[in-house]
């Protein structure tokens, strides 16, 4: 597929003309990356913007301990990239990412795509929703690192990626909760007792989506 053709299917260039798509291909290119491939470390300065377009990536941050720490996963038709600051040309990115499995990406050159269209007001606010995301992304961290318990960091996960939880062995999961195994496992069979999942095959099933996100929307409220 020709790029011009993958950007039509992005949301985030869906607003745009056939000549501006012309003008953004021209500034843009797209290269496969095999899995656990490191796209850029934390703090680590780059010229482009970044577009999923297929695959999965991960975002952590290292502690002095050579320790990582996760931090999320970013899915397809999404942003790689971090945002802090409009009035550079370069992208400063916050963590490091790696991709969790084959992925698609598209490089846009960041100086020319401001000038060609944020300068002149165009895609300014899909990108502003792009940056929101991140913040809320950001938000729901600390949420599952500060405040959250054990249930309430497993419900969060089960209920924003359940593909995720899935596809994922219990211990990995655990680990990204930091929670031990055990623990998740009582978690796991205290929700399908009040009947909010079942468990089929190893794989969980929400039957009830409303409990499910009350348990730790009611956390963040108090």
């Amino acid at each position: 597929m020709s790029i011009k053709n993958i950007l039509k299917e992005q949301v985030f260039f869906s607003s745009l003309n056939e000549e501006q798509l012309e003008q953004i291909v021209s500034i843009t290119s797209l290269h496969e990356y095999e899995k656990e491939y490191i796209l850029y470390y934390e703090q680590e300065k780059s010229p482009y913007l970044y577009f999923l377009v297929k695959g999965l990536a991960k975002a952590y941050k290292i502690d002095k301990h050579n320790n990582e720490t996760f931090l999320y996963y970013m899915h397809e038709n999404s942003m790689l990239s971090d945002i802090s600051d409009f009035h550079t040309t370069t992208l400063n990115s916050f963590s490091n990412i790696t991709f969790v499995e084959k992925s698609q990406v598209l490089q846009i050159n960041y100086k020319k795509f401001k000038e060609m269209f944020l300068s002149k007001n165009i895609l300014c606010h899909e990108f502003t929703n792009l940056i929101i995301e991140h913040s809320l992304q950001l938000q729901s961290l600390i949420n599952r690192e500060l405040i959250f318990d054990a249930v309430s960091k497993v419900s969060m996960m089960l209920h924003n990626d359940l593909k995720m939880f899935n596809k994922l062995k219990r211990h990995d999961i655990s680990l990204m909760l930091y929670i031990q195994p055990a623990t998740l496992s009582r978690v796991l069979n205290r929700l399908k007792r009040d009947d909010i999942i079942t468990i089929i095959h190893g794989e969980v099933i929400i039957l009830d989506k409303k409990k499910l996100e009350a348990i730790y929307k009611d956390n963040t409220d108090e």
